[in-house]
């Protein structure tokens, strides 16, 4: 052994090595993080990362866990203080950072999986995994009231979920009390149930996939949905209100009331600094000053949250691609976030391609009073804890292979049936509109920026001024490839029509609404999804069958899509330039906006087995959600007024002008009534409106004209000559509010009216009812030379005001209950008029239309109604109000069993 070693013997060629300094570097390299994350079934997984691991490599850790394809709508939250992610506590909730170590984001407890950017259009995500994790986030929202829902429309989505968990209704195995044992909505009572149960016996026939797809069709309709809430106060007043972000841009609601919306495409900045908040707008060209709104946030960290959630908005549903900030100088000022996952538009794109239809996957029951909780290891088996069914359980119950293999089923029909609005090649559910596929306007010349000045770091002075950072947002067209000229990169693509005569594609756009024809959806597993090459959303149309659909309306081209069936040996050939973009007008974007199947005329409602009874149930259960969330006036609010589509140009005549009442208020040339022998031509302001009720061989047939003017009165009763009318109905007073509204056309009871020795009107009785509200009279109309007798019932309601509507519903509806009792029997058609002949004589028409289509068993669309009275006179229903009223009116007449199905027409 040596007792001692000079120094200078480790001198000169030698060498060491340090085992201590390694093993201890070696146990440094083993510490590890553990990661809980708890998943939207409430399962939990405890993932282990390296202690300097940043964000990514843990997103992708659970990406992996659940092998979702479709991942950049999902992020991780974690709460700064370790409280649950309760409404109450919205501030205290932060998204993990990518970009960022895990050690210095989280400071314990767990993290939450959950939804970041909520996908406008269900239909846009190509797997049902994807769905199925949205179906879950939006339940959570619910019953943790971060998402406020109506009773009626809680009741509607929850027999959704019902379906989903239990399947199809079997009265021997789902007795009384049997939903008792899932968790559907807050407040869930007996009485919810029992109307849960009742709708759970409408969707029969539906799996999983079907109704959890069918229960986000109506849940992205909700005011609230996918609304990233931010508590802030107004800067002027100091009132409480709330911020939310979404993916249109910015909504500032008060008392849960939405009271402001800022589009992106209005938005110029968005900026903070401390606790203010700041958004300025673009510049109008009536306006020659800048507005900027400030906004008081809770803390700064909450202003630079709600900053930090308005550029990932923004950038995911708004943009290409991430715009990168360049790097100028060595000391940055402000924030250097920015984000730098992939948009939506290259997650569809990715989707598309990668998406399996072959998926097959495990759905967790929603039982209650109790939780079924799910361990790591059972994760990883993917099994779930055994629960006690209440009855056999079935095969497609629970597990299901993907969407891939079929289409879902829809809410409201089995087969597909055309809508006008979205091009009526298969049941649009939404509408957007706010539910389009991804095809972001241009923004203004002026680029947005994001403007963020942060109070922690230094100010640097260049040329005597403050500098701060600033993103400068690209515009559309810097992100973009350049587009081949016309003539190249066209693509022909050939679709058969299946067995129901579906291609399986929706367009939008048209001339009459200066767009061109874009591809708006392809449905899965369908003609127009499996063509090779394959139909996309996106792609613009540019001929149909070989001729151009330039200058086409939208419904012109629908009908041309539509007749291919008949010609070409049935088959449908499309000129597209693939996944088009076009640059649109810088307007404020439009809420989404939802029609239905139409009924009668261009596009029929469903005729399937459920187009009747169920299908009428799910409409008024439409309109009352539609009624309570305001939806219903947005989409009146986008319908044309008129169809630019057809001219007006007798009423524009000379000779015309002093016949009508108003003067921007003239009938189509198409529809006009043409008087055969009118004293001074054969012009007078009226149209003929046809409106069909479906499955009943009804058409109830209507004159739709002014109220008479003094020098037209003698035309006015020459059309009732001639269109041999017996029945006429008056919606207005003489005076209204010192104004003439309409001439007195008629003579007082007991008198006789000699128009140009020729025609005689004679009053032979006038009743009032006792409200005050309606006046019958009876006319015996007589001509001279024919020695022609008709008898007409003159129908008066005198209890609608001049400037609104009427304060009882029921009074109106028991107004027209008369009237439709009064042309039983008729052939010809009734004439209808008010001051201008197009609002409170539009509400009729509807109120009667509907009425007519509930006794049919059929379903009541009163947007489609509405389209079709002004395909034939413009204007119909006036004002939004109007639309509300009589929408109400339906609404309750059917609720309250005023008027309810036929026994014909019933089941």
């Amino acid at each position: 052994m040596i007792e001692s070693v000079s120094r200078r013997a480790f001198s000169g060629s030698s060498g060491t090595y340090n085992v201590r300094a390694s093993e201890l570097a070696r146990d440094r390299r083993l510490k590890t993080l553990t990661a809980t994350v708890v998943f939207l079934d409430d399962s939990q997984h405890c993932f282990q990362l390296e202690k300097r691991a940043k964000g990514q490599v843990l997103l992708d850790l659970v990406f992996q866990h659940l092998e979702l394809i479709e991942k950049d709508y999902f992020g991780l939250q974690y709460s700064d203080n370790g409280v649950l992610p309760t409404p109450p506590n919205p501030d205290v909730m932060r998204w993990l950072d990518p970009a960022k170590p895990v050690k210095k984001q989280i400071k314990g407890g767990s993290l939450y999986f959950r939804v970041k950017f909520y996908v406008s259009d269900p239909s846009k995500l190509q797997e049902e995994y994807t769905r199925y994790h949205l179906y879950l986030q939006v339940r959570q929202d619910i019953l943790q009231g971060r998402l406020q829902v109506s009773p009626s429309t809680a009741c509607l989505l929850a027999s959704y979920t019902a379906q989903s968990e239990l399947g199809d209704y079997h009265p021997e195995e789902h007795g009384p009390g049997y939903l008792s044992h899932l968790q559907l909505m807050p407040g869930q009572t007996e009485e919810m149930e029992r109307k849960v149960a009742e709708l759970h016996k409408l969707h029969k026939g539906q799996t999983p996939a079907d109704s959890e797809f069918n229960f986000l069709d109506h849940a992205k309709r909700l005011e609230m949905y996918g609304v990233d809430l931010h508590r802030a106060r107004q800067d002027s007043s100091g009132k409480e209100i709330q911020l939310g972000v979404t993916s249109i841009g910015l909504v500032v609601f008060q008392n849960n009331v939405r009271i402001n919306t800022f589009s992106w495409s209005k938005i110029v900045k968005l900026s903070f600094k401390r606790k203010q908040f700041f958004v300025q707008l673009r510049r109008e060209p009536s306006e020659n000053y800048d507005t900027l709104l400030g906004f008081n946030m809770l803390t700064y960290r909450s202003s630079k949250n709600l900053w930090k959630s308005c550029v990932e908005h923004h950038t995911f549903f708004r943009l290409h691609s991430p715009h990168v900030r360049p790097r100028r100088f060595p000391l940055s000022l402000g924030s250097k976030f920015t984000y730098s996952g992939r948009t939506e538009f290259q997650t569809v794109e990715d989707g598309r391609q990668r998406a399996r239809t072959d998926r097959t996957f495990v759905r967790t029951p929603s039982k209650r009073p109790f939780r079924t909780t799910v361990s790591a290891a059972a994760v990883e088996d993917k099994t779930v804890l055994s629960v006690a069914p209440t009855r056999t359980p079935r095969p497609h119950d629970n597990k299901v292979t993907s969407l891939g293999a079929r289409e879902p089923r829809k809410a409201w029909g089995e087969a597909s049936h055309p809508s006008d609005d979205e091009g009526g090649f298969l049941d649009v559910r939404g509408e957007e509109r706010i539910g389009r596929p991804f095809t972001p306007s241009l923004p203004s010349s002026r680029a947005m920026t994001y403007v963020d000045e942060e109070p922690v770091e230094p100010e640097l002075a260049v040329n005597g001024s403050t500098t701060t950072s600033t993103f400068e947002m690209p515009s559309l067209t810097e992100l973009q490839p350049p587009q081949p000229p016309p003539e190249e990169g066209l693509v022909m693509i050939r679709i058969s029509p299946d067995e129901q005569g579906r291609f399986g594609f929706n367009v939008k756009g048209g001339a009459d609404l200066s767009m061109p024809i874009l591809v708006s959806r392809v449905a899965p597993n369908t003609p127009a999804d499996r063509s090779y090459p394959k139909l996309n959303e996106g792609d613009q149309v540019l001929l149909i069958n070989g001729r151009e659909v330039a200058g086409l309306s939208h419904d012109q081209v629908v009908n041309r899509i539509r007749d291919s069936r008949d010609g070409h040996c049935g088959e449908l050939v499309l000129t597209v330039r693939p996944n088009a973009m076009y640059e649109a007008h810088e307007e404020e974007e439009p809420p989404y906006q939802y029609v239905p199947d139409t009924i009668g005329g261009s596009g029929s409602g469903p005729t399937g087995p459920l187009a009747s009874g169920d299908a009428l149930a799910q409409s008024m259960l439409l309109l009352e959600d539609g009624l309570a969330s305001g939806a219903l006036l947005a989409q009146f609010e986008q319908l044309y007024r008129k169809n630019p589509q057809l001219t007006a140009n007798e009423a524009r005549k000379p000779e015309n002008q002093m016949k009508n009442r108003y003067r921007d208020i003239s009938p189509y040339d198409t529809t006009r009534v043409i008087l055969r022998a009118g004293s001074t031509g054969d012009y007078i302001n009226a149209n003929y409106v046809d409106m069909e009720i479906p499955g009943s061989g009804i058409i109830n047939k209507y004159i739709a004209c002014q109220g008479p003017l003094s020098n037209t009165v003698q035309d006015f009763w020459q059309m009732v000559l001639e269109a041999r009318s017996t029945l006429v109905v008056m919606l207005t007073t003489v005076i209204e509010r010192g104004r003439t509204k309409c001439a007195q056309y008629w003579p007082e009871v007991g008198s006789t009216m000699e128009l140009n020795n020729e025609i005689t009107v004679t009053c032979n009785s006038e009743i009032t009812d006792s409200t005050h509200s309606f006046v019958f009279r009876e006319f015996v109309l007589r001509q001279a030379s024919t020695k022609e007798v008709q008898n007409i019932c003159h129908m008066q309601y005198l209890a609608w005001p001049d400037h609104g509507v009427p304060e009882d519903w029921i009074r109106f509806v028991e107004f027209t209950e008369k009237v439709r009792h009064a042309r039983r029997g008729m052939v010809d058609p009734t004439i209808v008029h008010c001051s201008a002949g197009i609002g409170r004589t539009g509400v009729l028409i509807l109120m009667e239309t509907a009425m007519g289509l509930i006794e049919a068993n059929q379903p009541v669309y009163p947007l489609d109604i509405t389209r079709s009275m002004r395909d034939q006179r413009a204007l119909m229903i006036q004002t939004p109000a109007q639309y509300h009223f009589v929408c109400s009116s339906v609404h309750r007449a059917f609720s309250e069993g005023r008027v309810k199905p036929l026994p014909e027409f019933s089941r």
